[in-house]
């Protein structure tokens, strides 16, 4: 039996859960789960530009798990829109946090602080971020851009 996973943190939330082909009835169509922890993966390194590093750290997960998540969550939307599947955006193995969140320090255990000797002391800053793209970006909340 494989161990439990460990709970990713989770800052935003879908703005709709559930995406479906339109003209076609809800309960006629096949369904895919999307987790949370996925579609936060999507929304930091596709919808804000982050890195892998950066997302890693802000939901306490370990960089080759991100690579993972992502994976996973590409492979289901991409399912979902070549064989017209409905998505639900729900569950997963997440805790909601602010969305000032920056991680948890393994040294000090303390949220967004690094540990002296590694980049320095005080808040870690955005040091992982490679830029923010367009903040009409549709994943937004409230964008109306397609």
């Amino acid at each position: 039996m494989p161990r439990p996973a460990r709970q990713r943190i989770v800052t935003g939330r879908p703005a709709v859960a559930v995406f479906k082909p339109a003209g076609v009835r809800a309960r006629d169509l096949e369904w895919t789960n999307l987790t949370l922890d996925e579609f936060e993966a999507i929304r930091l390194i596709d919808g804000q530009d982050l890195d892998q590093e950066a997302v890693a750290e802000q939901m306490a997960v370990s960089r080759p798990t991100v690579t993972r998540i992502l994976a996973s969550a590409r492979t289901k939307i991409a399912h979902v829109l070549v064989t017209g599947r409905a998505l639900r955006i729900e569950g997963g193995p997440v805790r909601h946090a602010g969305p000032g969140h920056r991680g948890v320090c393994d040294r000090r255990g303390q949220r967004g602080r690094r540990a002296p000797g590694r980049g320095g002391e005080g808040h870690g800053g955005r040091s992982g971020r490679r830029g923010r793209r367009d903040a009409s970006f549709p994943m937004n909340v409230g964008s109306s851009d397609p």
